[in-house]
């Protein structure tokens, strides 16, 4: 069974007030997708997914919209630098996106994902993910 697990940045650290601007919000579902939503955020951006999009994992396009890809990861390459983060370029970040209609995800644990994308950004990994280290 896979994990379950809300990771919330704000404030400036980990279990900080996600009301406050800039924040993070990530939403790990049974390690297979990571629900990415930041603020602020572009004109009709502010989530993404890691691992598989929920529409292509549960074959039903009504469980999440389409993704513009290139747009999300231009407004969280801005989000990082706003968040005081690395400066990261947006290709860096597109790489780590869910593409739709992926069969396997590069990454066998979602978990994996999220770290690779905070450590791109500069951002802490907090103690919560790194305890689904080694997941079988």
């Amino acid at each position: 069974m896979g994990a379950f697990e809300t990771l919330v940045f704000g404030d400036g650290e980990w279990g900080g007030d996600p009301a406050v601007t800039p924040s993070l919000t990530i939403d790990i579902h049974d390690s297979d997708i990571a629900t990415v939503e930041y603020r602020p955020a572009p004109e009709g951006c502010g989530r993404f997914y890691l691992g598989f999009q929920p529409r292509d994992f549960f074959d039903d396009p009504s469980e999440s919209d389409p993704v513009d890809l290139d747009a999300e990861a231009e407004g969280f390459a801005e989000w990082a630098a706003l968040a005081g983060t690395d400066d990261v370029g947006a290709k860096r970040v597109r790489k780590l996106l869910a593409e739709e209609h992926v069969d396997e995800p590069q990454d066998t644990f979602v978990e994996e994902t999220v770290e690779r994308l905070l450590r791109l950004v500069g951002l802490p990994v907090p103690d919560e993910l790194s305890a689904h280290d080694g997941l079988d």
